[in-house]
């Protein structure tokens, strides 16, 4: 929205604060609204920059389920097969 702003568009915007502030109160609001932007940029930048000890992150996996011993099947004793051609 504010990339669409053109210079006529800026040249408007300064000539009604002109006429609404006076140049006598038009830099005192620049200074002002610069010093406000500047005290918002730092303490944004000193709220990322904390160096608070962050806990340290814990195992949330849950265990895994416990693998029942098979029983063993009996193998049957290996019958040849009487249809299959020997090798």
């Amino acid at each position: 929205m504010l990339g669409n702003i053109g210079f006529s568009e800026i040249l408007l915007i300064g000539l009604i604060a002109l006429l609404l502030f006076g140049p006598n109160k038009l830099p005192e609001l620049g200074r002002a609204l610069g010093k406000t932007l500047r005290e918002f940029k730092q303490g944004a930048r000193d709220l990322m920059e904390t160096d608070a000890p962050q806990p340290p992150r814990q195992d949330v996996t849950p265990p895994a389920p416990a693998q029942q011993p098979q029983p063993h099947a009996v193998q049957p004793e290996a019958r040849q097969d009487s249809r299959r051609l020997p090798d």
